[in-house]
């Protein structure tokens, strides 16, 4: 009994460090090829818009909404111990600093990087990816490099959106729903709230863009089995890159705050 379970963790472990060696392979030969052809420039734009403009008024209703719930919950828990005038500044601070670039990595993930697995997916049992290489075209500069450094690039931008609609939200429901007094609501924020705040999320949220564009690439080029082959690489590429975030969103945090 104990030998078997020793056997299962062992072989569960080199299952693990054999997936993780090829998602790391898979990105450092993505650099790699970065640094070794030229950059389509036109491919990275499409992809930008797709990833980012595409996605903007998701992120913009998922800000907004956000904000105007935690500034309500905020407002039951100050309300108790009379501290209603930090409502702002806990508002914008979480929006900022966790809330803004982690909903902004996870709603992404769910319209983006799904697209990216499957539309790289079905290019891979479709032969597309075999085509490419025939015709000596470098898949990853053509296909990969531009969906990666466009979540690197565009997700910042999302970000951004997401914590000014969060904090408009929460001013909305504090000033217009709660009745209290905008002075008390942006002053603490003017206070505060500093630039390495809004820098620190804008970090994170460019990771998440690199995560979730990584994660979608990979399990789209390396799709088997058909078209349930693509569903599934759709699935575990939401699935994995979505823990991916929520993890390294806890490393980040440490290393930010000892910066």
């Amino acid at each position: 009994m104990v030998l078997r379970l020793v056997h299962n963790l062992g072989h569960y472990a080199i299952l693990l460090c054999t997936l993780l060696g090829s998602y790391a392979l898979f990105l450092l030969k993505t650099v790699k090829v970065i640094f070794s052809t030229r950059l389509k420039w036109q491919k990275l734009f499409v992809q930008m818009e797709r990833i980012g403009v595409d996605s903007l008024t998701i992120i913009v209703l998922t800000g907004l909404f956000t904000g105007m719930v935690f500034a309500l919950q905020s407002y039951i828990g100050f309300q108790r111990v009379g501290g209603e005038q930090f409502i702002g500044t806990v508002v914008a601070l979480g929006i900022i600093r966790e809330l803004g670039p982690v909903l902004t990595g996870l709603m992404v993930t769910g319209r983006a990087g799904s697209a990216i697995a499957a539309e790289l997916g079905t290019m891979r049992i479709t032969e597309q990816i075999d085509a490419l290489k025939t015709l000596n075209i470098n898949p990853f500069q053509y296909l990969v490099i531009p969906r990666i450094l466009a979540g690197m690039i565009i997700l910042p931008f999302l970000t951004l959106f997401c914590m000014i609609c969060g904090i408009v939200g929460g001013y909305i429901t504090c000033i217009h729903i709660l009745g209290l007094s905008p002075e008390d609501y942006t002053s603490g924020i003017r206070t505060y709230v500093e630039m390495s705040d809004i820098v620190g999320g804008l970090i994170k949220s460019s990771v998440f863009g690199l995560i979730l564009a990584w994660i979608g690439s990979y399990k789209g080029y390396t799709t088997t089995g058909g078209a349930r082959g693509v569903g599934s690489s759709t699935t575990k590429s939401v699935v994995i890159a979505s823990i991916m975030i929520l993890i390294s969103n806890y490393f980040l945090t440490k290393i930010l705050e000892r910066l």
